[in-house]
C-alpha cells in the first residue's frame, strides 16, 4: 500500500528514499571554516567533564555542552528548532528508538562519508543496525547500550536447590519449581508498563518491529517471533507461576526486598536499580546470560541506550562527526564515559577494558562485566520506526488488559492489536506502508 498524500511526513519519506539521502549539513558555500569552530552539544548524560578532555586537546574544535532533558522532551525541542530553521545544536544525544523519528523529520544528518572505515567494527552488529536503520547511511555513532541479562537471587536459588536456567524451557521449569516450593515467590513478573523491556525480549527472539521495503515502512509487530514471546509469557502468567504485576511499583520494590521477586530479566544498568530499591540485598544477587531460544545461537536484546548524532542544521558536520567518533570509540573518552557518566559503553573493546571491577552491589561476582561483554556482542539487529511511541503506548494499553485477563490468548490478541494501531497511525500520518 503506497501513500502519496503530500503530508510532511510522507514528503520527507519519499524525498529521502525513506532514509534521508542528502542531509550532510555542510556549509552552503563549501568553504572550510577559518579560526576555531564552536559546536553545541545537547545531552542529558552529564558529559561535561568528558568533553573537557576533548576541548583541552582540540583548541580548533571546541564543544559546548548544553544539558537537556532526555526522552521525548529533547526530541520535541530539537524538532521544533529544525522546523523553525534555527536554534538546533550541532550534536544531539538520542535514544536509539528515537532515531527513525529524527530521520523522517530530516533532523539528523547522514555522516557515513565522514567517519573512518574502522568505526563500525567498534560495535556489535545489532547496535550498529540501530544507527543505520539497515541502510548504507549512518545517522549517529552508538554511545551506550543496554544488553539484557538474567538477574537472580543466588541465595534463594541455593536454598531451594534451583539450577540457573540457560533456555526458556528451563526458565519455565524453574519458575514452576520455585512457585511450588514456595507459593509466595515468583521467578519474575510480566510487566505491562515498560514496552522497552518487551522489545528486548522479542529482539532476542529475532524480531524487528519495523522494516524497510524500498521507499516504504513495514510493521512487523505481529510476527511469529513476537507471538512466540507473547504466548510463552502469557502461558506462564495463565499458569500462575509468573507474577503479572508491573515493575517500578511499591509492591514490586517490596518484592525485590523481601525475596518474593526472585529474578529479574533486565539490562546492564540493573545493579543501580537494585541498589536503590533493595539495598539490603546487596551481595545476594548474581547475573547470568538471558535464557536462550536456541542454545546453538546465543542472542540477547537491549533495553535502553543512546547514540550521538550530527544535526542537519550544523554548519560544521565534519568537525562534529570527528568529535562524536572520538567520544564513542577513543579509549580515553570511553573510559571517561564510564568513570564520569556511569554509562555502559557501546564500544565493544571499551566495555571490556574500561570495566574491570564489578558493580559494588555485585561485588560477590568478579566476572560480572566479563559476562556482560560476552552477552553484549550477541545483540540482535532491531529496527525501530518513526512512530515507535505509538507502538509503545499501544503495548501499555493492550498488555495491561492481557495481564489482567491472565490468558495466553489475550497476550497474542494484544500483539495483534498493537500491529493494527501502529499501522493505522503510520498511514494516518502520511507514511508509505508496505502490505
Amino acid at each position: 500500500m503506497r501513500l502519496t498524500s503530500g503530508t510532511k511526513a510522507g514528503a520527507v519519506l519519499a524525498a529521502t528514499a525513506l532514509l534521508a539521502a542528502g542531509c550532510s549539513g555542510s556549509p552552503d558555500d563549501g568553504s572550510e571554516p577559518t579560526g576555531p569552530v564552536e559546536l553545541t552539544f545537547w545531552t542529558w548524560a552529564g558529559l561535561g567533564e568528558v568533553v573537557d578532555i576533548w576541548n583541552a586537546e582540540n583548541p580548533d574544535i571546541q564543544v559546548v555542552v548544553n544539558e537537556q532533558d532526555g526522552g521525548d522532551p529533547a526530541v520535541t525541542k530539537l524538532l521544533t528548532a529544525i522546523e523553525a530553521g534555527s536554534g538546533a545544536p550541532d550534536i544531539m544525544q538520542a535514544e536509539y528508538q528515537k532515531i527513525p523519528q529524527l530521520v523522517s523529520n530530516d533532523a539528523v544528518a547522514d555522516i557515513s562519508g565522514l567517519l573512518s572505515e574502522e568505526t563500525p567494527g567498534h560495535f556489535a552488529d545489532g547496535v550498529w543496525n540501530a544507527v543505520t536503520l539497515g541502510s548504507d547511511a549512518v545517522y549517529a555513532v552508538p554511545q551506550d547500550s543496554g544488553p539484557m541479562q538474567f538477574y537472580y537471587r543466588a541465595d534463594i536459588f541455593e536454598k531451594y536447590d534451583l539450577e540457573v536456567p540457560t533456555t526458556w524451557e528451563e526458565y519455565a521449569e524453574v519458575a514452576r519449581e520455585l512457585h511450588e516450593k514456595d507459593p509466595d515467590k515468583y521467578l519474575g513478573t510480566f510487566s505491562a508498563n515498560d514496552a522497552g523491556w518487551f522489545v528486548g525480549l522479542t529482539q532476542q527472539a529475532g524480531a524487528s518491529w519495523y522494516g524497510i521495503e524500498g521507499e516504504s515502512w513495514s510493521v512487523n509487530i505481529d510476527s511469529p517471533e513476537v507471538r512466540q514471546v507473547a504466548e510463552y509469557w502469557g502461558g506462564l502468567v495463565e499458569e500462575g507461576v509468573i507474577d503479572n504485576k508491573p515493575m517500578y511499583t511499591p509492591e514490586w520494590n517490596q518484592g525485590l526486598n523481601d525475596g518474593t521477586q526472585v529474578g529479574w530479566l533486565s539490562a546492564i544498568w540493573a545493579p543501580g536499580v537494585l541498589n536503590s530499591n533493595a539495598p539490603d540485598t546487596a551481595g545476594k544477587w548474581e547475573m547470568a546470560p538471558m535464557p536462550q531460544w536456541d542454545e546453538s545461537a546465543e542472542a540477547t536484546g537491549t533495553w535502553g541506550g543512546s547514540a550521538t548524532a550530527v544535526t542537519t542544521q550544523s554548519e560544521h558536520p565534519e568537525q562534529a562527526a570527528r568529535f562524536i567518533e572520538w567520544l564513542n570509540t577513543d579509549p580515553v573518552a570511553v573510559q571517561a564515559l564510564v568513570d564520569v557518566s556511569s554509562l555502559y559503553p557501546a564500544d565493544v573493546a571499551g566495555s571490556e577494558d574500561a570495566l574491570a571491577e564489578p558493580p559494588e552491589f555485585f561485588s560477590n561476582q568478579e566476572d560480572f562485566y566479563e559476562i556482560a561483554a560476552q552477552t553484549a556482542q550477541t545483540t540482535q539487529p532491531f529496527t525501530y520506526g518513526p512512530n515507535i511511541n505509538v507502538a509503545y503506548s499501544a503495548y501499555n494499553d493492550e498488555f495491561a488488559k492481557a495481564t489482567e485477563a491472565r490468558s495466553a490468548d489475550a497476550f497474542v490478541a494484544a500483539v495483534e492489536a498493537m500491529q493494527q494501531i501502529t499501522v493505522d497511525d503510520l498511514v494516518n500520518s502520511g507514511f508509505d506502508v508496505a502490505e
